[in-house]
């Protein structure tokens, strides 16, 4: 075993400022390795909590959307409100004539209908009327109508027959049925065809009761013989 050699092995260690200068980078490495891994945890941290306040800031951003779209309809509403507050005296006053002038015009037409319904249904009982007292005073018009076709009547009688025919006339009652006229069975009743050589269609010959109609309405059929064609 050699001597140990105390000035030697002193000399043989490094200074103490080199055992610093390398010892400070290697700290100095360590620090920024756990001060990177801080930072990472800290971001991962922050992330969570922002995914996590996500959620439910999404869900009030819907909330508030609904809220906004209900708030939108009532505003929608009360926008024509609102509207007449920004209208100036006159304009205020032209709506409303022109509010006032259509709710007339409205109610005019209404009654320009109304109107109208009533005059046709007032004409519809006039005739209906006229039909009741025609009906019931025919049998006495058919016995002056044989009176005036068989027999000379005096002037008095003649005088009271031609008021009745020019009353019912006035009401737009018309007598209608002639000897000779063609055969028209929609105004026509022919109560019996007898058959003539000198015929070449079918035409009334004689009429047994006039009839009578108001405008285009039959209120009776003519009665009456028709001459027909022998073939």
């Amino acid at each position: 075993m050699s001597d140990f050699n105390k000035d030697e092995y002193l000399n043989d260690l490094p200074d103490m400022d080199d055992l610093s200068g390398q010892a400070a980078p290697a700290a100095a490495s360590a620090a920024d390795g756990a001060s990177a891994d801080s930072a990472a945890a800290a971001a991962a941290a922050a992330g969570a909590t922002q995914e996590g306040a996500a959620q439910p800031a999404a869900a009030q951003s819907q909330e508030n959307g609904d809220s906004a779209a209900a708030d939108g309809a009532d505003k929608a509403d009360a926008a024509d409100g609102k509207a007449d507050d920004t209208l100036t005296p006159l304009g205020q006053a032209k709506k409303e004539a022109a509010e006032y002038l259509e709710a007339l015009q409205r109610e005019r037409a209404e009654f320009i209908n109304f109107r109208n319904r009533a005059q046709k249904e007032q004409e519809r009982f006039r005739q209906h009327g006229i039909i009741d007292v025609l009906t019931a005073l025919l049998p006495a018009l058919d016995d002056i109508d044989r009176i005036r076709e068989h027999s000379e009547m005096d002037d008095s009688f003649k005088a009271v027959a031609n008021k009745i025919d020019k009353a019912f006339e006035k009401f737009g009652v018309e007598k209608f049925g002639e000897k000779g006229e063609d055969f028209d069975p929609t105004k026509h009743d022919a109560i019996l065809h007898k058959p003539d050589p000198n015929a070449e269609k079918e035409t009334v010959d004689t009429v047994v009761e006039a009839g009578y109609r108001i405008g285009d309405r039959v209120i009776r059929a003519a009665r009456v013989v028709v001459a027909s064609p022998q073939n």
